[in-house]
């Protein structure tokens, strides 16, 4: 039984009225359904427990309009970047014209409104992976966003953005969403910015589909970061990796205001792989949570989790990671770690690891760790005429670029350890 009762949920009652007849009616009806049964996340919630985001949204913010004219957004690395700012894909301040032989390109939203079959049956499908409530509240009111679609064969030497932007300087949410299609034995790189040109508090839900066809192989770069500490932000990674597929994630999240950012990944094909790693950079009263679940669904899977975590000052760090296991998902390897530093007495961490197996030949194991800065490591810095406030710098960077180190592209490797570098650098001695 459908239960919209409060002055908030008669505001998102009121965003689907307007948004159920932008296309995929049916589509968004049944995903309004799911959410609106479960009502927005709170700490009764198991997976949201160390995440109010009921609380955290408040009243919720109109949805956003499309703004015109064209913005001057700086470029932090080359690759061929496709935008959508105020939940609206922007073709004329995408690089259309640069996209390499074997990629096509579409608006969500015009593949919705042409009911292309293929789009709606991965929206459909993702949303059923996830189960999440989130999730469930971005199909049912998804405004635009990018479909990518890389050919079967493709191997492509340049880097694709997609990068997603909020930047009224009113208070609005936005709702978009991106589908890639790696077509069999394809290989790409793909970068995903969300970022903030506004310091207002923005309300973002976004969600990202990836579908990897068999052998296709996939390095997908996340940068998260934002302006305002009111920016509310939720982002969800939905990963089908078929048979003999590979997908390694590397992210960073820049804390600004509260951000949940969900992994849902199916290894859907026998030999499939996922690695996901990332850095956690937060301070103030910052909330970041990384929260994944890794479902082995096929034997002989691989997956590996490898998390850091900086927290500073009174911020707030999550980290929820489980690893699932079929009974048929024999001669699984799943290894999953999570550490953290705290470098205030106010800051806070949230570790919860699990494994659920239901087979019983396999190779599965998590650990997750929580302190200070190792004493004995900075006296060994500070003895060499390091200056203390440098040698805790030195020892973080390199605790949260262990998170990168699989990177191989040179150029976004350096990306992501300069912008740690420039966060350590802002850090109060």
């Amino acid at each position: 039984m459908i239960k919209l009762a409060t002055e908030a949920d008669a505001a998102f009652s009121s965003f689907f009225e307007e948004m159920k007849g932008q296309g995929a009616t049916g589509l968004r009806q049944a995903a309004w359904e799911a959410f609106a049964a479960k009502g927005l996340p709170n700490r009764r919630v198991e997976a949201w427990h160390y995440t109010d985001l009921k609380a955290a949204l408040g009243k919720p913010a109109p949805i956003a309009s499309a703004q015109a004219g064209m913005r001057e957004i700086a470029r932090a690395h080359d690759s061929v970047r496709l935008v959508t700012l105020d939940g609206v894909f922007r073709p004329d301040l995408s690089d259309l014209a640069l996209l390499p032989e074997g990629v096509k390109v579409q608006s969500l939203r015009e593949a919705l409104a042409q009911g292309a079959p293929g789009v709606m049956a991965l929206v459909a499908s993702a949303d059923v992976q996830a189960e999440d409530a989130m999730v469930a509240m971005n199909a049912a009111l998804m405004q635009d966003g990018v479909v990518l679609r890389i050919a079967a064969g493709v191997t492509l030497g340049q880097k694709i953005e997609l990068a997603t932007y909020v930047s009224s300087q009113d208070v609005q949410s936005s709702f978009t969403r991106a589908v890639v299609v790696l077509g069999k034995d394809a290989k790409a790189t793909i970068v995903e910015t969300a970022g903030a040109l506004t310091a207002a508090p923005a309300q973002d839900n976004q969600a990202l589909i990836l579908r990897l066809a068999a052998g296709a192989a996939l390095d997908l770069v996340t940068h998260v970061s934002g302006q305002s500490d009111k920016l509310v932000r939720v982002m969800s990674l939905l990963a089908h990796v078929d048979e003999g597929a590979s997908l390694s994630s590397y992210a960073l999240v820049e804390g600004a205001g509260l951000l949940r950012r969900q992994i849902f990944a199916r290894l859907n094909g026998e030999h499939s792989k996922v690695a996901l790693n990332g850095a956690t950079l937060a301070r103030g009263r910052q909330h970041a949570d990384t929260t994944l679940v890794v479902d082995h669904a096929f034997p002989n899977g691989q997956s590996r989790e490898r998390f850091r975590n900086i927290i500073d000052e009174q911020g707030t760090g999550v980290f929820q990671g489980k690893i699932v296991v079929r009974p048929h998902a024999q001669k699984t390897d799943g290894v999953m770690q999570s550490k953290a530093i705290l470098l205030s007495d106010q800051a806070t961490m949230n570790n919860k690891p699990e494994l659920e197996i239901f087979a019983d030949d396999v190779q599965c194991g998590h650990g997750a760790t929580c302190g200070r800065l190792d004493k004995d490591q900075l006296f060994y810095l500070m003895a060499r005429g390091i200056p203390r406030y440098e040698a805790e710098s030195l020892l973080i960077e390199g605790f949260a670029n262990e998170a990168f180190q699989g990177l191989e592209d040179e150029t976004l490797r350096g990306f992501l350890l300069g912008r740690i570098s420039s966060w350590l650098a802002a850090r109060s001695k």
